[in-house]
Order: structure tokens, then sequence, then C-alpha cells
């Protein structure tokens, strides 16, 4: 077995690193700096091998195809497991595995996985690098890929190592494609022992141990221990015209606007405004010096769907993505373009996302529903100023926000702390029928965190409320609605750039200096409170906008009791008390 020199003198992390060769049996073993010259090699290496198509370079410079296999397009949630000794730890909205049939079972599958391959030993920092809030994690992979992804999302490397101290705490990953077979795929989180566990796919939420394993499901655990938050939040900075800068960090579950909400483009309505996006997906928060939360973006990359995104939905993201990117699984055009639905008028051919030919009228999508892009956060044109600032960026607000037809009206504030973690706990979003108008299924995800929390979510909430009881000044909590309609099946609201009229709402609420009234849920915006000049929403459909249906929100209180009955003796006292008031407000008691 060959080997490159180890690129840490830290005994521990070395020595784990031997083990898991030991085990894995890789031809040739290589420590990962990060440079450019080993992410010319890597490219080099998968172009040969035809697993990374390049796309035109005068279109795309740096811009790189690959294609998953078929049956590894996605998260598997039903086949993640948290690893807990007490099954009760995990709660009952995680899949459970004790840790050791965990060994047992997934470690066993790495036995020889990788004979005839490249062991890729990657160091990587979640965080700015020189921040005290970054953590260090390194992931041994078999898949080039991954190391190229990792490369864009993380800090790796050099520069990684650089900032682990000896004594620090590591979170280890060890990942392998394996077969790519579905029946031998598990990705495991054994939290008390810091260890990752990723066997049978290369799909980036799967193997990119980084994103969603480390900065979420181990580093909520972590978080809990240790006294801070890693939350499933986009955070953005909102400047007004005198340039005074308030940062909001919001939560939302998929297909509601998250991405859109990031890099938020002002409309010309709403000129000397400006919207900086600090980051996309997750934000670690800690209390800071002054009593305030603070929070950083503990990526370096964005992951994001490719569906839908065009100049007209996105256009920082189609900037962000347009050179050093990596596509997977789009379709690619003849003159060497990735395409997907929702970009703009389809090619007259193109091969597909699994490379077969495609036209148009086939009944058939050229690129997979969750084909992503892999792209640095520095090439977004909003990116903040702040973006890597070691300390963060101090929160005014949380915003918590899905997709309801007819339940939520288009933004209101909590009553107070205690409410606003109880809004957070019974957040949720609908699937719609093909008929228009009709609801399908509502979905409850609590600070959308349902897939990514690494412990039992009772006691996920009862570390907000102990954060809150801290004496720390809480930011005010929101909860926004896009996506209300009327009864014909038709959007109330303009939703996108328009967006930014409620951000404004929502800081001058923090700013003591827009108006509101109170409602059985909360303060709604007074008539005239939202910025309305320009805007082409009639005054019906204003009263529908913001109207609070006490009918329609006593069967939402129903759901909301019979999901929390799913957490018995461990749901917070709290959470029934807000549930027992908000009961009383909507009779009127």
């Amino acid at each position: 077995m060959a080997e490159s020199s180890p690129s840490s003198n830290h005994r521990e992390l070395t020595d784990w690193v031997e083990r898991v060769a030991r085990t894995t049996r890789p031809q040739e073993v290589v420590w990962c700096d990060g440079s450019e010259a080993e992410r010319d090699r890597l490219t080099e290496r998968m172009r040969a091998e035809g697993s990374l198509i390049e796309l035109d370079p005068g279109r795309w410079p740096g811009c790189w195809l690959h294609r998953s296999h078929p049956t590894d397009v996605a998260r598997v949630e039903h086949l993640t497991y948290i690893c807990t000794p007490d099954r009760q730890e995990a709660g009952p909205t995680n899949h459970w595995m004790s840790p050791k049939e965990t060994h047992e079972k997934v470690g066993g599958l790495f036995k020889g996985c990788m004979k005839g391959r490249t062991m890729y030993v990657v160091p990587y920092l979640m965080g700015p690098v020189g921040s005290p809030f970054s953590k260090f994690g390194v992931e041994v992979t078999d898949s080039p890929y991954v190391v190229l992804s990792m490369r864009i999302m993380t800090r790796m490397g050099r520069q990684a190592l650089d900032h682990l101290g000896e004594a620090d705490e590591i979170v280890y990953g060890q990942h392998s494609i394996g077969e790519l077979d579905p029946e031998r795929r598990f990705i495991c989180h054994l939290p008390q022992e810091r260890l990752i566990l990723s066997y049978g796919s290369g799909y980036g939420g799967n193997a990119l141990l980084g994103k969603k394993c480390f900065a979420l499901r181990l580093a909520s655990v972590m978080g809990r221990e240790q006294g801070w938050m890693a939350e499933h939040m986009l955070i953005v900075g909102v400047e007004d015209p005198e340039g005074e800068v308030t940062y909001l960090a919001a939560a939302f579950p998929s297909a509601c606007g998250k991405t859109n909400l990031a890099m938020l483009v002002p409309p010309a309505s709403q000129r000397g405004w400006r919207v900086w996006t600090v980051g996309d997906d997750i934000a670690w928060i800690r209390p800071g010096p002054d009593g305030r939360l603070w929070a950083i973006n503990p990526e370096s990359g964005f992951f994001g769907v490719l569906p839908g995104t065009s100049e007209e939905t996105n256009p920082n993201a189609m900037a962000s993505l347009r050179r050093n990117a990596i596509f997977t699984n789009t379709a690619l055009t003849p003159d060497g373009s990735p395409w997907w639905e929702g970009l703009g008028p389809p090619p007259r051919q193109a091969m597909d996302w699994q490379g077969r030919h495609w036209t148009p009228g086939r009944g058939v999508k050229a690129a997979h529903p969750n084909s992503r892009f892999t792209a640095p956060a520095s090439q977004c044109p909003s990116i903040s100023p702040q973006w890597e600032a070691a300390q963060g960026v101090p929160i005014s607000a949380f915003i918590f926000g899905g997709r309801r037809a007819r339940v939520a009206p288009l933004v209101y504030q909590a009553l107070d702390l205690e409410h606003g973690i109880y809004v957070g706990a019974t957040m949720a979003s609908e699937t719609t029928a093909a008929a228009a108008g009709k609801v399908g299924v509502t979905r409850r995800d609590p600070m959308a965190m349902l897939p990514f929390c690494g412990y039992h979510m009772a006691d996920y909430w009862s570390h907000w409320l102990a954060m809150a009881e801290r004496g720390i000044r809480f930011p005010a909590i929101f909860h926004v609605n896009w996506f209300r309609m009327n009864a014909q099946g038709e959007y109330l609201w303009p939703g996108f750039g328009e967006n930014l009229r409620v951000l404004r709402w929502i800081i001058g609420r923090v700013k003591g200096r827009a108006a509101a009234t109170e409602s059985p849920i909360g303060f709604l915006p007074t008539p005239g409170a939202i910025d309305r000049e320009g805007l082409n929403v009639p005054r019906e459909a204003w009263k529908e906008l913001l109207a609070v249906d006490r009918e329609t929100w006593q069967e939402e209180l129903t759901e909301h009791a019979a999901f929390f009955s799913r957490f018995g003796r461990r749901l917070p006292l709290a959470l029934r008390r807000q549930h027992e008031a908000l009961n009383a407000r909507l009779n009127g008691d």
C-alpha cells in the first residue's frame, strides 16, 4: 500500500487514519492539501475515467458535470441513523441503531472495501479560518468527487490542519461508495464517539460528511453539550438606505424559498435597500460577549437544487454557478452547457442526466428533479463582507416559514419568546394536490430540523428554551408564508424580491418603529405597515393574506396536539402551556 506523507503531527488523527487504512486496505493513501494543483490532478483523472465531463470552457470556465448512479440521487432519510446507547436519546423522529450493531453491521462493510482504490484523507474546517467557533473534521473517502466537492464546501486541506491544535476535538468521518448497492447503504452518526460512517452512496447529502452529517446532526448534539445551537437556517444581512445592516436567520423546509431568500435581489421599487448573503443553509449560533446571539456560516460553498433556478428566479445563484462549479445530474446540451427544467426554453436535443439521448416532448425530464450545483460562496454577487468574520454576525430576528395554502398569514410576530419557540416547534409545510387549490399532506418540520436533529426532538426544544433562559438578548421570532392561496388556488403574494417588503416590516418591529395589531396567533401588520407602493395586490387579497380564521386555527391546534403526543413526557411543559394559551385565545378566553 502506497501512502503519501501524513500532513499532520496530531497523533490521535494519524493513528485513526492508519486504523481505517488497515481495515479498508486501499491501494494507496493520499492526504489532501486543498491546492489547485491537487484539484487539477483529480479532475484530469476523473475526466480520463469518464466520471467528469468538462463543460464548454468559454461559457462555463472551470465547470464540470458529474452523473451519479441512478439509484443514488438524494439523501436517504430511511437509511440514516442516530446511534446512541439509549434508544430514547434518538427520539421518535430519528431512525436508531445501537453503537454495537453499527460497528458490527456497518463497520463490517468497510473491511477491504477500498482494494484497488485510493483512500483520500480530507482534513477540513467547518467555519471561517481563524474563528474560535470553527470545528475540525476529517473524512476518509474513496471518491474523488467527494474530495472535489469538499474542497468547495469546506475549508479543506492545509488550512484546516493549521487550525487543529493538539487538544482540539475532532469529528471523524469514514466514507466509501462501496458497491452503490441500495441494500448496502447506511449513513450512521455516533454522537458520543464524534464519528460518522457512510457507506454505499456517493450523493452529496450522504457523502459530503461535513454538511448535514457534521454541521447539523453531530453539531446539534455538540451545541447542546457546549451551550450553542446548530440550526438549519440561512443568514442574511438587510441593509437600509442609510447603510445600517440588520442580520436575520431563517428556517424553511424544502421547497419554501430558502435559497431565493438567502440571495434575494431587491426589486426596483425598493430603491436603496440591499440584501447580503452570509449563508444559505446552516447557521452555528452562540452567545456573544454583548449578550446577543451571533451566527457563523460553517460552510464555504453552496450545494443548491437546480430545477426552477434561472435568471428570473435567482440571478445571484446563477452568477454563483457560472464558473468553478460542479454540476450533478443535469442534462448536457450539444454546445457543452448544463441544462435543467426551469432554466429557460429547452434545447432541441440533449443528453439527459443518465447520458441518454433526449428531445423535448418525450414526457421525461432531462435533468433529475434533485440535480445540484456545488459552487464557492465567494462567487455570489450578494456575498456579505462579513460572511467570514471570526465572531460571526449578530442576529436580530429568527424567521420560521412554511408552505401553507390556507392557515398561516403572510407574516406575524410571536407574542413573546416562549410563544416564538412554540411557533417554530409547530411549523409545517403542505404538499399541493393535482387539482388547483386542494391541499395534500401537512408535514410537521419543527425549526426545519426534523431530518437533521441528532437527538430527541423534545430535548432539542428544551435546549432552545434553556438558551432563552440564560439571560441572553434573544432575537424576536416571526413566521412567514409566501404561499397563501385564494379559493381558486391562486397565490395571493408575488414572492421572490417582493419578500423584502416583509423583511422590512420585521426589521421595523425589531427596531420598534413598525405598527402591529395583536391577534390570537401573534402580532400582525396593521393596514399600511407593509410598504405596498407599486405592488399589484388588490385590497381584498391583502385582507386575505393577513386573515386569521379561528375555525381553521382550531383544526391546526388539534394537529399540534397530535404531533406533540409523539414525544410523551419529554415534551417541555412550556410548549404544553403555550398550546393551552393559544387555545384560550382562539376561544376568546
